[in-house]
């Protein structure tokens, strides 16, 4: 049969398709806007009306429904989190489901092996003249997990997903089932960026040269500093998301690629969240290359790239320079995602910084995000002796190769002057002078 005879004999409603799914499966969800909403909330229909007991549910990043939450369903549905959001967050939190601490870059490998999935939901591009979807939007895991012998993939092929180029397709003979969605495709919008955000985006700016190759994350923080980016030259991506605010910086042309050591011209990343103006400039955009995260975040990989600097953010460093970034004291607010990832692998680049950037207070100015110890139960996910910069409003610290006195200094400096007094006692009882 021709690719389009094989597509015609897997169509099926998405009712039909999910009758594939058993008790005790464990069902992989695509990650972020390659949630399928059609399929997850068919297979939740069919758990209930079957009476199907413990599918386990794995999810990165949830934006879609999220049907399975819904009360009484526990006897139906496992749920185990990857990186939590805020539709898991609550869920997680109250006992109803699990945390899997991971790296990113190690996520296939956990989907393939360590709990491999019998089941794979995925939202796909329309097939091209030669039978191929594109992931589109979350290449990731899905990439390995759509591979792997024994996975059954449910594609819900949407004209709405962008057929985003890379190594990032599935032939439909590899699918078990198609299912036809024009559902919208999950979006994130534009973050606000205000009087904060901006300060910050101008300090991490001036530690960036032409040439540079960027990692950015997600939110106000990263599209401030591409706001400050727009004279500089031969920038390059290597990241494991962008969003709307570096479609902008390329529209100046800063960015071209030339001076990256691999992959060379062309922005490299895993998946991205923004809005529809972002899907729309991505769409078969040579210029973008989706690849695997095995790949993607590789430090190894990512340190073949000279002038490396990553940027991500916190939510509390202490004087030694530690870094939470993932919980609020015991409370599983997010995750590690890719940050030490980039951390470790723009440590190894030749000339590469890694940048932590965060508000330096919280709850309206009332709490500082440098503090002399981390909250009781919270994660360290940058270690001391793998932290560089740490930036605020108030400055930049540069940590590495510092000693604990010399980085306690530094940090209180960049804190916000309300707190300073407060952390320059603790700083005398430590160090036994006064700073």
């Amino acid at each position: 049969m021709n690719w389009r005879e094989i597509y015609a004999s897997k169509l099926k409603t998405p009712q039909e398709a999910v009758k594939i799914i058993h008790s005790g499966d464990t069902v992989l969800i695509g990650h972020a806007a390659a949630e399928p909403d059609c399929l997850v909330n068919a297979m939740v229909d069919y758990a209930v009306e079957q009476d199907l007991r413990e599918i386990h549910i794995v999810q990165q990043h949830d934006m879609g429904t999220c049907k399975f939450f819904e009360p009484g369903l526990e006897k139906h549905f496992k749920y185990s989190s990857l990186f939590i959001g805020a539709r898991s967050r609550n869920y997680v939190a109250e006992g109803k489901g699990d945390f899997v601490p991971v790296f990113f870059n190690r996520i296939p490998d956990y989907v393939t092996n360590m709990d491999p999935a019998q089941v794979f939901l995925v939202t796909l591009s329309e097939p091209d003249e030669h039978g191929y979807c594109s992931y589109g939007l979350s290449c990731d895991f899905a990439k390995e997990a759509g591979e792997r012998p024994g996975t059954k993939v449910i594609g819900a092929v949407n004209p709405n997903m962008p057929r985003v180029m890379g190594d990032n397709f599935i032939h439909v003979s590899n699918l078990e089932a198609i299912v036809e969605s024009d559902e919208p495709i999950h979006e994130h919008g534009r973050p606000e960026i205000g009087e904060v955000e901006e300060k910050i985006g101008a300090n991490i700016a001036s530690l960036v040269r032409d040439g540079d190759c960027l990692q950015l994350g997600i939110g106000a923080i990263p599209d401030a500093v591409l706001k400050f980016l727009g004279d500089k030259k031969d920038l390059g991506i290597h990241s494991e998301m962008i969003s709307d605010g570096l479609m902008d910086l390329y529209e100046t042309g800063a960015i071209t690629g030339k001076r990256k050591n691999i992959d060379k011209g062309r922005m490299v990343i895993t998946f991205m969240m923004g809005t529809k103006e972002l899907y729309d400039f991505v769409n078969d955009n040579p210029a973008i290359c989706m690849k695997p995260v095995s790949y993607v975040n590789d430090p190894f990989i990512i340190s073949q790239n000279d002038n490396v600097v990553s940027i991500n953010s916190a939510l509390q460093t202490d004087l030694m320079g530690q870094v939470c970034a993932e919980t609020i004291g015991l409370k599983q607010y997010s995750a590690v995602g890719g940050q030490m990832d980039f951390v470790r692998g723009a440590s190894a680049s030749k000339g590469g910084r890694s940048i932590i950037a965060f508000g330096a207070t919280t709850k309206g100015g009332t709490i500082s995000k440098i503090v002399p110890f981390l909250t009781q139960g919270a994660a360290v996910t940058t270690s001391r002796n793998d932290v560089d910069y740490i930036v605020t409003e108030y400055g930049v610290a540069h940590l590495k190769g510092k000693s604990l006195r010399a980085r306690a200094r530094a940090l209180i400096n960049i804190a916000a002057p309300a707190f300073r007094d407060d952390l320059s006692v603790e700083f005398e009882k430590r160090f036994g002078e006064a700073l």
